[in-house]
Order: structure tokens, then C-alpha cells, then sequence
């Protein structure tokens, strides 16, 4: 019956054997006879003609429901907005897609803004609404620590009942081979009801609140993201001047301690100074105290020297305040450590597992200083060694800029970047990034596209797609390299083997990439899912990067 939506002239077509059946079902995924009709004559004037290709082209210009917009607003609220999703019966298609994306960027940004009204109802001073902020945003800004939420009693109580039931489950099935269903089911129900009663909402100072914003936006899975408490400097509370400044303000007496205009003569013609009044010392001159202080600063480089834990403390202590702290000065420590801001965004940045697990680390370390900088010394003298390691290690790798840019040429940093990857054994595979059209194949030549296909597929699998035009064959060279691990040179690590999927048996290449002349399509054209998670040949080869 869905094949009753393809146009009755490209029926007629594949009725006279002008087209596979495989092409036929790729028409079905739109209703529209006119938009099939035009998507077919250009396919005749195309080389490429594959399945996947006509469904593209088909569905150019509209929202794929696995899309961050369609998860936040709801393919379901999209459809009663009046919205028309096409979807695809004969292939895995991801929920289908959403053809008219300024529907869908009404729903979001209206859907964002109420969100937005209820946060600004909380007395903010600012909110900003995006449906993406870039990778750094939060740069230079101060972050609000507040206070969690204390539970209530009927919370600790709930917590209890819940603790206890999960272990009585655990014993009930301890001795069992296999977890029953509805117990399992159970289990992760009370999990996910622990966790939610245990991530605690933060409470703020309604001082605070009035001079800070918060940002609200979409993450990477289509969830409503609320970064609250971030102070502009411009909304800082005035600095007030201590009484210690206030002295140092004033001009100090000249080295001898008195004018020359109080000295007297006496009789026998000698210089007498004059009688100290009763005001208590007056303060060091400024050249003995800068000589002093001198001497005091060579006895503590050396005692620091001499003193490895306090060193690591201190050195600990000036990075947490300048990579926590907005004014972070209160150390004598001549350490400037640095967090590269991105100029030129990447796509998804933000919503890479490492940038996640950057700043939920960030966040975590941050809740457990104090609010005053002054006091953050005594707090990071009480941490346990471990705790110091692992925040030191953090700080130092906040620092790390070993981002390309033209205008700017280092190549020893850039080695070096290397040589920390290699002490690391970085994996950029396993960090998370894998190549795809829209963040590698679509920006280089088909020549780097077929030859990243011929290092981890083979030359047969090269050849088979040499003839597609550019877009086309970005498509297919994602989904042939999907699960190999293959990387592109910037992200090999010297030294480091990347394991990628080739085929020992050229059959295997055969019926995994479709031929030129045959018109058909494999299933890894049509998205087919059983392909997609066939299992890799038995033999693998092994790329060292150079």
C-alpha cells in the first residue's frame, strides 16, 4: 500500500523495467508525486542513480527526527503543530524526517522561551536562549557556587525505603543465575529514583541572583539544558578598600624617616633631628621594605625548593585561582596558567563526551571551594593526596592548546602535543570522534575520501565508489568507515596502532558495496540495520600513525 504514494509515472516507469525495485520503495518515502517526478529526471542525467541517493534527494531540506530540535520539541507535538513527517517503511529511517524545518524552529524557540520565562521568574538579572551556545561560552565569566538543597524528611525517608528495598531484592536473587525481568525492571527503577532525589537542586544567594544570568539551550540528546549562576564582570560588586590599602596609598616618609625642613642646628653647629612625637612607629620606609621583602623572597624560593609538598600545594593553589576564580591574584607565585577560548567552533563541540566529562569535573571541583578566594589555601590543604593529584591533573589539563590555525605557525608546540598524546596513548576513536560527512568527508577532496576508504576498506571498496560525485560518495565512505576506528592524519597519535576493518575476502567487498552497472543497492545503500551491525571480518590490518 505504500508504494501506492509513488507517482503512477514512475510506476509506469518501473513497470517497463526502467527502474529496480529497490529504486521504486526509495520513492515512497515522500507523498509528493511532483518532487518524485523531478528527483527521477535528474537521476537520469546523473551516474548516480543508488537508493540512497534518490532518498536524499528526496528528503533535501528537511530535519531528521533523531535530530537535537525534533527530540526537544516531539515528533508528535511537530505533527499536531500541523507538521508532515516522512518516513521510510522499506529501510531503517531513524523516526523519519521533518519537511518543514521552520515549523520545527518555531515550536523550538517557543518552547525554549517559556522555558526562559520560568527561569527569569526565579529574579535573574539576565537570560540568553539559544538552541546551541558555542564551546566556551561560560569563558571569563564567574560561576555561582550556592548551596544544594537540603532534604526533607519525607525525601530522606523515601531514600531509605527505596535503599532498602534494592537490597532486599539483591539478596532475594543473589544466588540466582540470571536477574528476573520484573525484578531487573525494579532495580533500575528504583536507580534512576535514587538518583533523581540525590542530584539536588542549588540554592542561591537572591543577592547573587540579582547581578547573575543563566543560559538556556539544547544538548546533544535533545534535552533542555539550564546552566544558571554566571557573573558578567561588568555586574561584579564594587571592590571596597581596606584600611591596609588605604595606608599604602599614602605617601610614605623619605628614607631618612623626617624632613629636612624639622632638622634644627644647635650651638656647636652639628644637625639634630627632632624629638619623636608620641604617634606610636611610622611605617618602614618603602626602600628598606623592598629590601627586606627581597631577602624574604630568596629564603622562600629556597625553602620552597626544599619542600616538594608545599611547592605541589602551592603552585595547585595559583592554578585553581585563575582557572576558578574571576580575580584570581592572591598568590606570589608568577604562574599565568591559560584556557584556550575556541575561535572557530568545530560541529558538536560542546557535545562531545570529552567536553561533557570536562565540565562536569570542572563542576564538581568547583562546588567544593569556597566562595572567597582568600580562603581557598586552607581548603586545599585539607584534601587528601589523591584529591590534590587528581585536581592538579585537571588544571594542568585545562591548559592545553594544541589547536591548528593558520595565521599562527608553532610546530614545536604542535610536537609536543604529540609527544603528550603518545605519553597518554590518546585514542581519538575511542574519545568519541568518528568521521562522517558533515564533520570530514564533505570538507576535503575525493581523493583523501577514497583514500581514507582504501586504507581501512581496501582498494576494491575504493574503486567501487570512484565514479560517485563528491556528495554521494561522502555519504558512502561514512557509512563504510563507520566502526573502523580509521582517523584522519591530525588525530593519529605517533606511535599509537589504530586497528581498522579491512576485508580479506574480496567477495566480501563485492556484496558490501554496490556496483557501478548494477543499479541495485546493498543494504548498507538502504540503511538496512542488519548491515550496519554485521559482524567486521575475521583478519583486520593495522594502521600505525606516522
Amino acid at each position: 500500500m505504500r508504494l501506492a504514494s509513488v507517482s503512477p509515472r514512475l510506476l509506469e516507469v518501473y513497470a517497463d523495467d526502467g527502474m529496480t525495485l529497490d529504486q521504486l520503495t526509495a520513492f515512497s518515502v515522500s507523498t509528493d508525486h511532483e518532487r518524485q517526478e523531478q528527483v527521477w529526471e535528474a537521476a537520469q542525467r546523473s551516474h548516480s542513480k543508488e537508493p540512497y541517493q534518490l532518498r536524499r534527494l528526496l528528503t533535501e531540506g528537511a530535519v531528521r527526527a533523531a535530530d537535537k530540535r525534533a527530540q526537544f520539541v516531539g515528533v508528535a507535538a511537530y505533527e499536531e503543530a500541523g507538521g508532515i513527517v516522512m518516513r521510510d517503511f522499506f529501510a531503517h529511517d531513524d523516526g523519519g524526517w521533518l519537511q518543514d524545518p521552520a515549523l520545527l524552529d518555531r515550536l523550538v524557540a517557543g518552547k525554549l522561551e517559556h522555558a526562559a520565562d520560568t527561569i527569569r521568574a526565579e529574579g535573574w538579572k539576565w537570560v540568553e536562549v539559544a538552541t546551541d551556545f558555542p564551546y566556551g561560552h561560560t569563558y571569563g565569566l564567574r560561576h555561582l557556587a550556592g548551596e544544594p538543597v537540603a532534604l526533607t524528611e519525607e525525601e530522606t525517608a523515601t531514600i531509605e525505603a527505596l535503599e532498602a528495598e534494592y537490597d532486599r531484592l539483591e539478596a532475594t536473587h543473589a544466588e540466582a543465575e540470571e536477574m528476573p525481568e520484573d525484578a531487573d525492571q525494579r532495580l533500575g527503577e528504583i536507580e534512576t529514583a535514587l538518583e533523581d532525589l540525590r542530584n539536588r537542586p542549588i540554592a542561591y544567594d537572591p543577592a547573587e541572583i540579582a547581578r547573575a544570568g543563566a543560559f538556556v539551550s539544547i544538548d546533544g540528546s535533545g534535552v533542555l539544558r539550564i546552566e544558571r549562576g554566571y557573573v558578567r564582570p561588568e555586574d561584579e560588586a564594587p571592590t571596597v578598600a581596606s584600611d591596609e590599602d588605604e595606608e599604602t596609598d599614602q605617601p610614605s616618609s623619605p628614607d631618612t624617616g623626617h624632613d629636612e625642613d624639622d632638622r634644627e642646628i644647635d650651638q656647636d653647629g652639628e644637625i639634630t633631628e627632632p624629638a619623636e612625637e608620641d604617634e606610636g612607629p611610622r611605617p618602614i620606609p618603602d626602600r628598606l621594605m623592598t629590601e627586606l621583602t627581597a631577602h624574604r623572597t630568596l629564603a622562600l624560593r629556597d625553602a620552597l625548593a626544599n619542600d616538594p609538598d608545599t611547592a605541589f600545594l602551592a603552585v595547585l593553589h595559583v592554578l585553581c585561582l585563575k582557572l576558578f576564580y574571576h580575580y584570581g591574584s592572591d598568590s606570589c607565585l608568577e604562574i599565568e596558567p591559560k584556557s584556550v577560548v575556541f575561535g572557530q567552533q568545530a560541529p558538536g563541540l560542546a557535545d562531545t563526551p570529552s567536553a561533557k566529562a570536562v565540565e562536569a569535573r570542572h563542576e564538581t571541583w568547583a562546588r567544593q571551594f569556597p566562595r572567597e578566594p582568600g580562603d581557598l589555601w586552607s581548603t586545599l590543604a585539607s584534601f587528601d593526596t589523591d584529591s590534590r593529584h587528581a585536581l592538579f591533573a585537571h588544571c594542568v589539563g585545562l591548559t592545553v592548546n594544541a589547536v591548528y590555525e593558520s595565521w599562527n605557525r608553532r610546530p614545536k608546540t604542535l610536537a609536543h602535543a604529540d609527544r603528550l598524546a603518545e605519553a597518554l596513548s590518546l585514542d581519538m576513536a575511542r574519545a568519541g570522534w568518528a568521521p562522517t560527512a558533515d564533520n570530514y568527508f564533505d570538507r576535503v577532496t575525493k581523493a583523501r575520501i577514497l583514500g581514507a576508504v582504501r586504507e581501512a576498506r581496501g582498494e576494491a571498496a575504493a574503486q567501487r565508489i570512484e565514479h560517485l560525485k563528491k556528495a554521494a560518495m561522502a555519504v558512502r565512505a561514512e557509512k563504510l568507515l563507520a566502526g573502523t576506528g580509521w582517523l584522519p592524519e591530525p588525530l593519529r597519535t605517533p606511535g599509537y596502532a589504530i586497528a581498522v576493518i579491512a576485508p580479506a575476502d574480496p567477495e566480501m567487498t563485492e556484496s558490501g558495496v554496490e556496483s557501478a552497472t548494477d543499479g541495485g543497492a546493498s543494504a548498507i545503500d538502504d540503511g538496512d540495520p542488519a548491515a550496519e551491525t554485521e559482524e567486521p571480518p575475521a583478519e583486520a590490518h593495522v594502521i600505525a600513525a606516522e
